[in-house]
């Protein structure tokens, strides 16, 4: 089976998952990336059950609506009961690196909302040690520099993204060659460095489910 194969399969197996455990008429939170991207495909035959979704990135708002399925503000929603998402890296404890499509801040907003977190990953996601992916931290302009410095005292390299800004308006840092023996320490400690907005490691809040193909 081909990576996009695999793709498909888990975003219908996705799919399938929301129909059995979404309640009619709730809202559901929905990811980036060309994972996700299949499962908004897959979720066109769902849309009349729907209330509507909360999408974690203009662009999969555009496509969601392009299917017929309505978008909202998260402060329009109390609470949302499923989180659809892909991922760059995922570990056996189901602790994620994401940011691959700069919408990191974002997804880890809807799935901070979410009770239910259902990561679709093929294969090649699937890893034993989180860092074999650079891992993207979403940063204050004035600020890229001296986040810089100090991930390079981590032992990391930073990268600016080139030609890329988030939906929020901010550049991303690609780390290469931080040893991440402890998600949940080094993701607490980015979260304190002054002028990062987020960190691509998902390990204080991790999936709840993995779907497989």
């Amino acid at each position: 089976m081909s990576q996009n194969e695999q793709k498909q399969a888990v975003a219908r197996a996705a799919a399938d998952y929301v129909a059995r455990h979404l309640p009619e008429g709730a809202i559901l939170g929905v990811g980036t990336g060309s994972t996700a991207n299949f499962f908004i495909d897959a979720l066109a035959a769902l849309r009349g059950r729907l209330g509507g979704a909360v999408a974690s990135s203009e662009a999969t708002r555009r496509r969601l609506e392009a299917i017929g399925v309505p978008t909202l503000d998260l402060n329009a929603v109390e609470r949302l009961a499923i989180y659809v998402d892909g991922a760059d890296e995922i570990d056996p404890q189901l602790r994620m690196i994401k940011g691959g499509g700069g919408a990191l801040t974002r997804e880890k907003i809807v799935a901070a909302a979410s009770d239910v977190f259902v990561c679709i990953a093929d294969d090649s996601k699937r890893v034993e040690r989180l860092g074999r992916f650079p891992l993207p931290i979403e940063v204050i302009p004035m600020a890229a520099r001296q986040i810089g410095r100090q991930l390079a005292a981590l032992g990391g390299e930073a990268e600016l993204r080139q030609g890329f800004v988030t939906d929020n308006g901010n550049p991303i840092l690609d780390v290469r060659h931080l040893v991440i023996d402890d998600p949940v320490a080094l993701e607490t400690a980015l979260n304190q460095m002054p002028g990062v907005v987020a960190c691509g490691l998902f390990a204080l809040r991790p999936a709840d489910v993995l779907m497989r193909a």
